[in-house]
């Protein structure tokens, strides 16, 4: 009779350390899946490379496009896969195609081509399948300031010139924060 006396003791005063166990080993399991997932998209969206004024809806690139052109691949193309760009949204158009080409084929990621006028599919497709990675998006003059306002939650962007090629938003787009937004110029 004395034994169980003594077990039924010893069980009300163990049961909180066992239940301050498991909630601590629980807290810790979710701690450090919350500073896995801590992570930050990096989108970098430009207008395309300069493009020949013929009055076509679809014109090629110039000699200064494709100058420019591989001056982003210089620029973009350096440094380690882990450091790198990992994918090109361009839309439907050659010249946008043409603007990524150099700097495709320089780090050997995908191109990916959307429709420019599905701004929410874009925005959709890099938060799920590049989320916490760098893309570049090439778009034109009057979707530029639309797809950073889209990506950096309302930050409004000035319109771009139609005689304006090197501006360069970068959008830091962190998982438990507010995005940021960089204005760059290139030459």
């Amino acid at each position: 009779m004395r034994k169980e006396y003594a077990s039924l003791r010893r069980r009300p005063f163990l049961a909180p350390v066992w239940i301050l166990t498991i909630g601590a080993i629980v807290a810790l399991g979710v701690a450090a899946w919350a500073l896995h997932a801590a992570t930050t998209t990096i989108v970098v969206v430009i207008r395309h490379a300069d493009k020949v004024a013929d009055g076509s809806n679809d014109p090629p690139l110039s000699e200064a496009g494709i100058d420019r052109a591989a001056r982003l691949a210089g620029v973009f193309g350096t440094g380690s896969a882990d450091v790198g760009i990992d994918a090109i949204f361009v839309t439907q158009y050659r010249r946008n195609a043409d603007t990524a080409r150099a700097l495709a084929a320089k780090r050997s990621i995908p191109v990916i081509a959307l429709n420019d006028s599905d701004l929410s599919g874009l925005e959709h497709r890099i938060k799920r399948d590049y989320g916490g990675r760098r893309v570049l998006v090439i778009a034109h003059s009057d979707t530029v300031p639309e797809i950073v306002k889209a990506l950096g939650e309302g930050v409004e962007v000035p319109p771009i010139d139609s005689n304006e090629y090197g501006t360069v938003y970068v959008v830091a787009i962190p998982r438990w924060n507010r995005p940021t937004v960089l204005r760059l110029s290139l030459p």
